[in-house]
């Protein structure tokens, strides 16, 4: 079937498009804390605004996304960043805050030694600087969130800032009602452990799942159900080649769309097109569909596809051929790339609540990146935003609420793909707040290539949950780091003043929502095993779930993953760690630096 329409057209826009804003007013003076950010200014409605809702029958699928009928001024325009004070440096508190007091200065002594002055003054001087020290130590205090930091404000504990109307952002009501909850025992045993299958080269393994009967893992060619508690295999689905995507979503009855290759990997060419998308039924280990297409920039040959996701009854995948999507039910397909697309393609999608695509449009050296909101079934665009001058790619964080990552113009440095989050109606495509993530700041990450790939970002009760770096811990000691999570409220960019505080020697990750709740990994010092804590979403307390065994022999296989390279899965008391990618064995490896598939640990039995 054709694609579905965008908004209808619209007469041209000279100063390149449709959303491109207008500059924002002044920047605020940032605010006190580590991870704490000066406040994004909130836009005037010029600023992203979205095309007008559809009046007139809408077009096919595909079409670019047409601009306003008022000119506006690009990105950024007349618009600078105020420099960022360097860590640990004190910050200003906008808004008629505490501003730091000057140190006061030691009484000067007249070269030569010059007179000296008199016992009774100096007492009097030292009063002085002891009462300002006080009254301002004081005031940091009352700024200082909810004071459960570790009162130090250069260690990244210091004060929160208030929401746009002064408040402290609406905290009541909110998170509280997740469904983990912590048992009688929180010592967790080592469950199983699953050895890295042979393979020629570095093979690719992402993918894995939980349901209330087995822990689902991709292998070589294949996908394996495994016993929760015992690691034995309850089912092998093999595939014709090597799984090359996997949703992060699944159905209510615990089925997930895949992609893979057409044909097994063989050497020297280790490397196959990814072109099959599937539906693997968890519970029974069954291929209950699997299909491709042709079309769009492929031609006649097969779309090469780089993610898959899941929507409703809507799978839908993307890549630089363009994207698909398909009845989840039966594999029929619903789109897919039509060859002459307006110099527009989907370059991915984000699923779950809500379906987002990604796309690319213009020539190469004027090229532009649209997020529209589609409906799931039909493909037609609900809304859109342009991304601002300067994006290559963008990922979606969450499509209810909608919420975009992206690194604006290569500038976040780190390799995290994130300079700003930002915040849009889903409804209207208006961007509701632009939230600068400092790379030096927060720990986030997206692939920039990917649009749904983002990890240590969350997204629920109206707000962005983001864990800060790691910096130095109250004790100072080698070693000694930590983190925190703190949260952003979509509405207004600001932060909340609530916020999770790991501990000393250990780094919070943050894996998933739990209704409103935040379910969280903590990465352990050496001597320790990792924990899995819930995270309230309103006061941000934690709640110890699950802690790791801390004997050597334990320690070594949880450390042989890295947080950045390792799928963490957690349901009712069982914590799955695994690889997204696998090597050759050394036969000479050592017990240290032996590496698994997976290794699980549980707290019952």
């Amino acid at each position: 079937m054709t694609q579905p329409p965008p908004p209808p057209n619209q007469p041209p826009d000279p100063q390149g498009g449709f959303g491109a804003p207008t500059p924002p007013p002044p920047q605020q003076q940032p605010e006190p804390g580590y991870g704490y950010p000066q406040q994004a200014p909130q836009p005037d409605p010029g600023y992203g605004y979205p095309a007008q809702p559809p009046t007139q029958p809408q077009q096919p699928y595909g079409y670019p996304a047409q601009p306003p009928t008022q000119p506006q001024q690009p990105y950024g325009a007349g618009y600078q960043q105020p420099a960022q004070p360097p860590y640990g440096y004190p910050q200003q508190q906008p808004y008629g805050g505490y501003q730091q007091p000057a140190t006061a200065a030691a009484p000067a002594v007249a070269p030569g030694g010059g007179k000296k002055l008199s016992a009774q003054l100096q007492i009097v001087i030292a009063a002085v600087v002891a009462v300002v020290l006080i009254i301002g130590a004081g005031i940091w205090y009352a700024n200082s969130g909810d004071g459960g930091g570790k009162g130090d404000e250069s260690k990244g504990t210091g004060g929160a800032s208030q929401g746009a109307d002064g408040g402290t952002g609406g905290s009541q009501g909110v998170g509280g009602d997740g469904k983990e909850k912590a048992g009688g025992n929180t010592k967790a045993k080592a469950a199983f452990q699953l050895d890295v299958p042979k393979v020629p080269d570095t093979t690719p393994v992402a993918g894995s799942w939980v349901t209330d009967k087995v822990f689902v893992k991709t292998g070589v060619n294949s996908v394996v159900g495994y016993d929760l508690d015992k690691g034995t295999v309850v089912w092998t689905l093999p595939l014709t080649g090597q799984v090359c995507g996997a949703s992060r979503h699944m159905t209510d009855d615990h089925k997930v769309p895949i992609l893979f290759e057409a044909s097994k990997r063989v050497a020297p060419r280790y490397y196959k097109e990814c072109t099959e998308v599937g539906m693997v039924d968890l519970d029974t280990g069954k291929l209950v569909w699997s299909t491709s297409v042709t079309g769009g920039a492929a031609g006649d040959g097969k779309v090469r596809f780089g993610e898959v996701t899941l929507s409703g009854k809507t799978v839908a995948a993307g890549g630089l051929d363009g994207g698909a999507a398909f009845d989840a039910a039966n594999g029929n397909p619903r789109w897919k790339p039509q060859a002459n697309d307006q110099g527009c393609y989907d370059m991915g999608y984000g699923g779950g609540e809500g379906l987002v695509a990604v796309r690319k449009c213009g020539t190469y050296d004027a090229q532009y990146v649209m997020i529209q909101n589609l409906d799931p079934v039909s493909g037609a665009p609900l809304s859109q935003f342009k991304m601002p001058t300067g994006v290559k790619y963008a990922s979606v964080v969450s499509t209810k609420p909608l919420v975009v990552a992206a690194d604006v113009g290569d500038s976040a440095g780190d390799g995290s793909g994130i300079s700003d989050f930002f915040s849009l109606d889903e409804k209207t495509g208006k961007l509701k707040a632009k939230i600068t993530a400092d790379a030096d700041q927060y720990a986030a990450r997206c692939r920039s290539t990917k649009v749904e790939a983002c990890t240590q970002a969350l997204v629920g009760n109206g707000r962005l949950y983001v864990p800060t770096e790691e910096h130095e811990g109250s004790t100072g000691e080698f070693g000694d780091e930590t983190n925190e999570v703190i949260g952003f409220d979509l509405a207004t960019g600001r932060t909340v003043p609530e916020k999770a505080d790991a501990g000393d020697k250990y780094t919070l990750i943050p894996l998933r929502m739990d209704g409103g709740d935040l379910i969280a990994y903590k990465e352990p010092p050496y001597d320790k095993g990792g924990q899995i804590v819930s995270i309230h979403g309103g006061t941000m307390k934690e709640t110890l779930l699950l802690e790791n065994p801390s004997d050597k022999v334990n320690r070594e296989k949880e450390n042989s993953f890295s947080i950045n390279g390792a799928e963490f899965l957690y349901e009712d008391g069982r914590l799955f760690i695994s690889s997204v990618n696998v090597s050759k064995t050394r036969e000479s490896a050592s017990a240290y630096d032996k590496r698994y598939l997976a290794v699980a640990y549980g707290t019952k039995g």
